[in-house]
């Protein structure tokens, strides 16, 4: 069997009912500088600190290199979010990043939504997908995920996918050049087999 950090970055490919999941590719410059662009004002109150300089095609391609060297250490995973319409179109992003084993099992997610494409209920399925790929293929136990407190959407977000309020962390990550308070959730392998999220929701192709 062939795990996925061995292989190469375009066979994970995690599909949903209306969005699919994939690592990012050259090929996807001209989307992913148009739809951050765009969405700058809009993230920008929910993001670390960027600028043009961070849109540039030498830094895509270095994020490009960076996302399939850690999909294949199995230590995190960039995901493109993208419309299966027939349009490949680029809505945003998620990140499983420090993924842990041995007695911890857990990984941290994080997520980004173009503007334009923010409210229609993508992220909330994307994250569900991206679920079971933590669960099912990656065999993790847990996820971790944190919000700014006045992020309503991202708590929605979360809540829609099982996730519940386990703290609160004090200056927690530097938001826009300054150290803000986030809220922690958490999901278990426990709790998300509960609820059934996700078994029949996405395949790995």
């Amino acid at each position: 069997m062939f795990w996925p950090w061995s292989t190469p970055q375009q066979l994970i490919h995690l599909r949903g009912q209306s969005v699919f999941l994939r690592l990012p590719q050259m090929r996807d410059y001209q989307a992913w500088y148009q739809l951050r662009r765009s969405s700058q004002e809009f993230l920008k109150p929910f993001e670390p600190r960027w600028t043009e300089a961070d849109l540039s095609r030498r830094v895509f391609a270095m994020r490009v290199k960076r996302a399939r060297l850690e999909a294949e250490q199995g230590s995190d995973y960039t995901f493109f979010v993208f419309l299966d319409d027939g349009t490949e179109t680029l809505v945003g992003g998620i990140t499983l990043s420090n993924v842990r084993r041995r007695a911890a099992q857990f990984v941290s997610l994080g997520y980004w939504m173009g503007k334009s494409f923010a409210g229609r209920g993508l992220m909330s399925e994307a994250v569900g997908v991206a679920l079971g790929f933590v669960f099912e293929t990656l065999d993790l136990h847990r996820v971790h995920a944190a919000f700014l407190p006045h992020n309503i959407a991202s708590r929605r977000v979360l809540e829609k996918n099982g996730f519940v309020e386990e703290g609160f962390a004090e200056r927690y990550l530097q938001i826009d050049g300054r150290w803000e308070d986030h809220v922690l959730m958490g999901l278990t392998r426990e709790r998300w087999d509960s609820l059934r999220l996700a078994p029949s929701r996405h395949r790995v192709a």
